[in-house]
């Protein structure tokens, strides 16, 4: 607006001038356009994906690749021009393909590339355009996938050292320490189910306790107690787990990149399984009728290792723990989760 970059609109505005070298970006208008349209999901979600093509539509104008020697000592030199060296971001993007073997190792290179990447909003035109520009300039496969993440905001603004309101993930796993095995899958969960996959998310401690409060002490870690409990008195041994089909709604988010409501369906089975138990009261049922109890506890048992599969990908340490306790037919040594003091 106003000239002004977007992220830091209070800077002033300097003009300078000087050589560089430029790529002709302006040359790649239509190829851009017709590879969009023959890849109608390549930029992921869709909304951002109209971003770039309104961008592009517009026309594109060359862009600097290069900075003076003298005004940057360090950089990586332009071939065949001392005095110059590459601008870093433009460097920075070849390090996609240069870090798996372009061009030195093209057999590496192709066991990898093409591959999905991912970006904040605020990278996708160079990401998904100039990049893919360059891609096409060098004669090598465009991205698969360009998925595009929101910022993580705190308390309604957007996280800075001057507000006090940063939130550093070291300091989030050693809070929950002392109250689970598994400090950093409470990380992993609350950026994963807690902030939207493709749009801006809000986060703050007070969220993240009573996520963690909500969903793993009183969700998953309750009902593994709960289930387990059931088995190792009920039951004379582990139950046998037969393989399982997984295609449900889960790949479909998983396919679509939306993790956030793959982890959602996940937790959700948990939360119907919990309301089954209540329903059925297995418990109960065994003191009048042996068989149809232990029926029940089995099919529970059975439930809740396949939502322990389903849940790896997410909570790698608390699935494989939970499996491991369904196979040696064991209640939890410690909570899973215990209460945060």
């Amino acid at each position: 607006e106003n000239g002004r970059c977007g992220v830091h609109p209070n800077r002033e505005l300097e003009v300078r001038e000087e050589e560089n070298y430029f790529f002709r970006f302006s040359k790649y208008t239509e190829p851009l356009l017709k590879f969009y349209n023959e890849h109608p999901d390549f930029v992921i979600p869709d909304f951002r994906f109209n971003e770039t093509k309104a961008f592009v539509s517009r026309g594109l104008e060359d862009f600097s690749i290069s900075r003076l020697k003298t005004k940057m000592p360090w950089g990586v030199p332009v071939p065949g021009d001392e005095d110059h060296v590459m601008y870093v971001w433009f460097d920075a993007l070849v390090n996609y393909i240069s870090a798996i073997g372009w061009p030195h190792n093209m057999e590496r290179f192709e066991e990898w590339w093409p591959v999905t990447q991912y970006c904040g909003k605020d990278n996708n035109r160079q990401q998904s355009a100039m990049w893919q520009a360059m891609l096409m300039s060098a004669k090598l496969p465009n991205s698969k996938h360009i998925v595009i993440n929101g910022f993580i905001n705190s308390g309604g603004q957007k996280m800075s050292k001057s507000l006090g309101n940063v939130i550093n993930p070291y300091d989030v796993v050693e809070m929950f320490r002392s109250v689970t095995p598994f400090p950093e899958d409470v990380l992993r969960f609350v950026l994963l189910h807690d902030v939207p996959s493709f749009e801006d998310g809000d986060m703050t401690i007070e969220s993240i306790k009573t996520s963690y409060a909500t969903h793993l002490q009183n969700g998953i870690g309750n009902l593994t107690s709960r289930i387990m409990k059931m088995a190792t008195t009920h039951l004379d041994g582990p139950v046998e787990i037969h393989e399982f089909s997984h295609k449900n709604g889960i790949d479909k988010a998983f396919e679509s990149f939306d993790l956030k409501r793959a982890i959602e369906q996940v937790m959700g089975a948990g939360s119907e399984l919990d309301a089954y138990i209540q329903e059925t009261a297995p418990f109960k049922v065994i003191k009048v009728n042996k068989e149809d109890g232990e029926v029940l506890i089995v099919e529970m048992v059975e439930r809740l290792y396949r939502i322990a599969i389903l849940l790896e990908p997410f909570l790698p340490n608390t699935a494989k723990e939970i499996q491991r306790l369904v196979r040696e037919h064991k209640m939890p040594e410690v909570p899973l989760f215990n209460r945060l003091q």
